[in-house]
């Protein structure tokens, strides 16, 4: 389900994502380039990501992309379009750590010797992800899923489930950022703003010299970004997420630079169309809670109008509209009116 889009910034953006294609290397500022890193099976899930030079030649990439082959030979290839490769690359900063932004951090490291920064959330969610899945496992036991879907949701969400980077140093930081924190490019102040929801350790980062905003995957102009799909989390992904809209719309007038589709103006608007978003879903939740007695979490998902239904979903996608369903009973308060299948 998506709400209504902002108009692009980048013309070049969204036509190549209204034609399927990867856009081209672009300029956005005076040393700062974006470039589409696609997935191997095509644009439709291409990575944004940002190339900023600092004053004395240095490199950082934000976002680095896919960790596959073709996608790395894509990220060479826009760098030597700079006169640069990813040899030159001394600074790798990741959002969060889906493999589509985390993902090809380790091997540029191992190009060039460059230092990966992250949130120290993300990095506890890898290590800790052994028990996190046992325990994901037993909400999919408690959500009365019906049988033939629980075998995926548990490759999906369950003890299948493997968060990027597992293999032991992978993801291993070299910095590890904090919310406020100045990340250490010469001639530029990029800050982190801690933004937990999508992930519990996801990060953006504003330029507010240059008027830029990058956001990764917690503001994208036409999507709304699945909630808790990082490590789980003590408290609620999704009061979190609104929590970090609020923060994120205290920076107008700069130009928002996400983590997929298209630059666009006016944060505060999206925000505030993300937060609607959820607050239309938060009535749906409670009026399946009000219409059945002591429902499991699947007979309140059943009752949400997801795209598609429930029905028409499997695996990770099934999953994260249940997680996200309770998410959304918590924030009610009402968990103690849904019964558990387990």
């Amino acid at each position: 389900m998506t709400t209504s889009a902002p108009t692009p910034v980048s013309p070049v953006q969204a036509e190549a994502l209204r034609q399927g294609i990867a856009p081209p290397l672009e300029q956005i500022r005076e040393g700062i380039w974006t470039l589409a890193i696609p997935a191997d099976g095509g644009v439709a899930n291409a990575t944004l990501t940002y190339v900023l030079e600092g004053t004395d030649g240095s490199l950082t990439l934000l976002d680095p992309g896919w960790g596959t082959a073709s996608a790395l030979a894509v990220l060479d290839d826009g760098l030597r379009q700079l006169g640069r490769s990813i040899a030159d690359v001394g600074f790798v900063v990741v959002t969060h750590l889906h493999a589509d932004h985390l993902g090809a951090a380790a091997a540029v490291r191992r190009a060039s010797g460059a230092r990966i920064a992250i949130h120290g959330n993300e990095l506890a969610a890898i290590e800790h992800q052994d028990a996190d899945r046992r325990a994901d496992e037993a909400d999919i036991a408690a959500w009365g899923a019906p049988e033939p879907l629980r075998a995926g949701l548990t490759r999906a969400w369950g003890t299948g489930r493997r968060l990027p980077g597992a293999a032991a140093g992978e993801t291993s930081a070299d910095v590890r950022i904090g919310d406020d924190d100045v990340l250490p490019i010469p001639g530029r102040t990029l800050r982190a703003v801690w933004t937990p929801g999508h992930t519990t350790g996801h990060l953006c980062f504003v330029d507010e010299a240059a008027g830029l905003l990058f956001t990764g995957d917690h503001v994208l102009p036409r999507i709304n970004s699945g909630i808790g799909l990082g490590g789980r989390s003590a408290t609620n992904p999704l009061e979190d997420f609104l929590s970090s809209l609020d923060r994120i719309a205290a920076f107008p007038g700069v130009e928002v630079c996400p983590g997929h589709e298209y630059r666009f103006a006016d944060v505060a608007a999206r925000a505030a169309a993300l937060a609607d978003h959820r607050r239309q879903r938060n009535a749906f939740v409670a009026d399946a809670l009000d219409a059945v007695d002591r429902p499991t979490m699947w007979e309140v998902a059943s009752r949400v109008p997801f795209t598609g239904g429930i029905a028409s979903m499997s695996g990770l996608v099934l999953a994260s509209a249940l997680a996200q369903t309770s998410f959304h009973v918590r924030l009610l308060g009402r968990e103690d009116e849904v019964a558990s299948a387990s």
